[in-house]
């Protein structure tokens, strides 16, 4: 759950303020947060710290609250000061948005609320090809890994992180041929995978505690959610404290598909608006999963220097089109190709929630119950 918090407020008074941290979530004093290893609470703390976190001050007049730029980690309050990465925890909730620092008396009052954007934070810079590439590689590298393990795809996000860190291997998958894929993937690298194979009756026992998890019915969001909840369950169990996910470099670099039908200024609009937007879409869901299972979520293409660097890439190389081909995220598979073999940096893998046929099993669960996968999942309270 990471952090729970609530004042106790007596005619106008802060009596005492109950706080349940969990991990990964570090306190100092009465400084609780989550995403970097030491924190200085000021104003511009969304501007200032390059890295995703969140961050939660209990001072004696007044609570201070911040996140960063993408809105990365999970955060809300109420006017009763209560606060919690969890909404089903916090009553008619406010959540703190990306890059908002926020101040709140304890009587409910907004004392001060300011917003930083990406723009305030990340600065593009002039596009030289392998001054960019090396920055990238020199940021994953650096990455400090302490009893961890990777989500392992077989795609070149996942491929390209498992040449770089000697952690152990995990997949999930219900499809016996993504399974092989995955297979052949590790042993191009000469690594092991450790495969963790799931059905329909897996899907069924974890459903509600997954809607549960990331407080939210969408039919899109729960498919690539159950197994990202699959893995990090498994992850915990085997004894790990942190997993790494390959989350980001379909923004950063252009792997959707969808843009292969947009050019010229729009695409460069639709990529900045996704990476704007990845705390919203994505990393908020994936960090209340890793919340829920109590290990910590690794993103390492979401370092800030690599954010920073991938902005400084025109977006023709990001989605390259030759002839008729169309190669999404073509600047990440050929400086992947320095030290994965090219079959694996251009090896083709569809989204997670249809490689690993979680969205079909979900399909066939609702048809059982006589309703579409919309009506059926909204049956399913998540409070």
């Amino acid at each position: 759950m990471s952090i729970i918090a609530r004042a106790n407020i007596d005619g106008g008074e802060v009596k005492g303020i109950n706080v349940e941290p969990r991990y990964p979530t570090k306190k100092e004093n009465l400084t609780f947060y989550e995403g970097v290893e030491k924190i200085k609470i000021e104003r511009e703390m969304p501007k200032k710290i390059r890295g995703l976190f969140y961050a939660v001050k209990f001072k004696s007049d007044r609570i201070i609250m911040a996140k960063d730029v993408l809105g990365s980690k999970p955060l809300y309050f109420n006017r009763k000061m209560s606060i919690s990465s969890f909404k089903k925890f916090v009553d008619d909730c406010v959540e703190v948005g990306p890059g908002e620092y926020i101040e709140v008396s304890y009587d409910g009052e907004m004392l001060r609320r300011e917003k930083y954007s990406i723009e305030d934070v990340f600065k593009p810079f002039d596009f030289e090809r392998e001054e960019i590439e090396e920055r990238i590689v020199r940021s994953l590298e650096k990455l400090k890994l302490e009893n961890a393990c990777i989500s392992f795809s077989g795609g070149v996000d996942s491929s390209f992180l498992a040449y770089l860190y000697d952690v152990p291997l995990f997949s999930v998958t219900a499809s016996k041929a993504e399974a092989e894929r995955i297979k052949e993937s590790a042993k191009l690298l000469n690594r092991e995978v450790e495969i963790i194979h799931f059905d329909q009756k897996t899907v069924e026992e974890v459903l509600k505690d997954v809607i549960n998890a990331i407080e939210t019915t969408n039919p899109l969001q729960v498919s690539i959610a159950i197994p990202i909840y699959l893995v990090m369950r498994h992850a915990k169990n085997a004894g790990f404290s942190q997993i790494v996910f390959g989350q980001g470099a379909d923004e950063l670099f252009g792997g959707y598909k969808r843009y292969e039908n947009i050019i010229g200024k729009n695409l460069e609009q639709a990529l900045l608006n996704d990476i704007r937007n990845i705390g919203i879409n994505n990393s908020i869901r994936d960090t209340k999963i890793a919340y829920t299972n109590e290990v910590s979520l690794v993103t390492p293409y979401l370092s800030f220097d690599v954010i920073e660097s991938a902005l400084s890439i025109p977006p023709e190389l990001k989605i390259y089109r030759e002839g008729g081909d169309v190669i999404r995220k073509y600047f990440l598979r050929e400086l992947a190709t320095k030290f994965i073999p090219r079959a694996l940096a251009y090896r083709e893998k569809k989204a997670i929630q249809y490689s690993t046929n979680t969205y079909k099993i979900l399909e066939k669960i609702s048809r059982k119950a006589g309703m579409s996968l919309q009506e059926f999942l909204k049956g399913l309270e998540w409070r």
